[in-house]
Formats: structure tokens, sequence, C-alpha cells
């Protein structure tokens, strides 16, 4: 089987500081944020570089969204923490910040038209209501991810907590497809 060209599309990426936050100081402290209490219950913080956004709670969770790495989701949540400590003058140990990945969600291009409609068949524990969505939606428990699968023969995988695991799904989602002869 060929090795197969994995887009990373966003990494979720999350860490706690244990503290809470005022996020009405830290809005007036930080640029390029925004704070809209009825509209979210988070600050949204942008950065440039790398560029993503946080989410800030009040209870001290920090969630960044849209880091094309899980490099650069580490370093996003560090230069956050370190505005954080700076703009409000809380006081966080930087080297006890635990980050956890969420969610990563790739996308792969598998060169070949899919029969959606026979596969919706073929494939256990897949959804396929073209009315609805134009993707047939296909899970697998081990490792768990989601797999959206396109009559194009483009697939997005959504679910995965290391490049490990999205590089395992895709290897057993080309090995199920191979073995229905698609």
């Amino acid at each position: 089987m060929a090795e197969t060209k994995i887009k990373i599309e966003n990494v979720v990426a999350s860490t706690d500081i244990k503290k809470t936050i005022s996020l009405d100081r830290l809005l007036i402290a930080l640029e390029s944020s925004e704070y809209e209490p009825e509209q979210f219950p988070g600050l949204v913080y942008r950065l440039k570089e790398p560029k993503v956004a946080t989410l800030i709670f009040r209870s001290g969770k920090i969630i960044c969204v849209g880091a094309r790495s899980t490099n650069a989701a580490r370093e996003a949540l560090r230069k956050t923490v370190r505005a954080i400590k700076k703009g409000i003058g809380i006081r966080i140990n930087e080297n006890a910040i635990k980050v956890k990945i969420e969610n990563i969600v790739v996308a792969v291009d598998l060169e070949r038209e899919l029969n959606l409609d026979h596969l919706a068949f073929e494939l256990e524990e897949s959804e396929y209501e073209p009315e609805q969505f134009p993707g047939l939606v296909y899970r697998i428990p081990d490792p768990k991810v989601a797999f959206l699968l396109f009559s194009s023969g483009r697939v997005v995988c959504a679910g995965a907590k290391s490049l490990e695991a999205v590089k395992l799904a895709v290897k057993r989602l080309k090995r199920r497809l191979s073995q229905l002869k698609v």
C-alpha cells in the first residue's frame, strides 16, 4: 500500500492553569482579544504566530483551535499562558503546564472516486444520507475516529489524539476499502 499524503487541517489542544481568571481585566490587557459573555463564555485571543485562536475561560482552562501541527498548538498555548501572566499578573508555573491534544483533523485524497451508495451497504458502522450531507460517515473503534468519505475520493478524518493514531486509522480505512475491492 502506497503512503497516503495526510494534510493536517486543525489541531485542538487544551491546558488548565488551575487559576480563576478575570476575563474582563484580560480583555483590556490583551490586544487581539474579544469577550462577549452573552454570546460565548470564554475570551477569544487570536495569535498571529502561530495563526490560531485560543479560548480562555474564567476557570483557567484554555483551548487552542486552528493549529496546523501539534507543535504549533503547544507553542500557542505556552504563548497564551505567558500573555495571561504578563497581562494580569497571575503567578503561573509555566513548567507545570500540561498540554493535552484533544483532536486532530486531517484531509486525505485516496486519488480515486468512491461509490458511496455501494459503501453505505458494505461498511459496517457507516451512515449515508445524501439528501442531508454529501459525505458518508464511517466510524472505527480503534483508534476511535470518524471518517467523512466523499465521492471524489477526498476523506476527512477527525477525532484522533495523535498523528500515530491518524496514520493507523487511515491505514485501516485503506485496508478495509481494499478488502471491499473499492
